[in-house]
């Protein structure tokens, strides 16, 4: 079964942003959706995208890191590989996840320099969560604007 790319843009940006827009022209075959709104209805959306869809390659960032970390959690059966990108995982919303284990391959990447969401407390967690985890610590900042481009996506986007 082919593998399944899903972009989840952050809380304030849309599929059209910059890593939205990398993504819709190097893997075009990958579904950019629009989230608006509270979590549960970003959820919601979600779920209704992705339902009977399988082999998923997530990749997130931000609160959209959360919103793949959740939907991970949630139905660890449908996931081949979560991507986080500066992933959310400290707000309240995550912490039914806390006690899972999650063994979906992760690769995490986060800026030394990120002011938005805390790398030290995201690593923490991602490593309680998530056993098998690849992590990555950026000269960079929130929105990997040094990174995201130089990412090796082709391999980051296999299964």
């Amino acid at each position: 079964m082919p593998l399944t790319r899903v972009f989840i843009h952050g809380l304030e940006s849309t599929s059209y942003g910059t890593k939205g827009e990398f993504f819709r022209n190097k893997f075009p075959d990958m579904i950019l959706e629009d989230f608006v709104g509270p979590l549960d209805q970003r959820m919601d959306k979600l779920n209704r995208c992705l339902q009977q869809k399988a082999d998923l390659v997530l990749v997130g960032s931000s609160y959209g890191g959360l919103m793949a970390a959740i939907y991970a959690c949630r139905t660890p059966q449908a996931v081949r590989k979560l991507i986080l990108l500066a992933p959310a995982l400290d707000l309240i919303e995550f912490q039914p996840c806390l006690a899972s284990r999650i063994d979906t391959p992760t690769v995490l990447y986060h800026g030394r320099f990120d002011d938005v969401v805390p790398p030290q407390a995201v690593q923490a967690i991602a490593q309680r969560v998530f056993v098998n985890l690849d992590h990555h610590i950026v000269e960079d900042d929130h929105s990997l604007h040094h990174t995201f481009s130089s990412m090796p996506w082709d391999d980051l986007l296999t299964g």
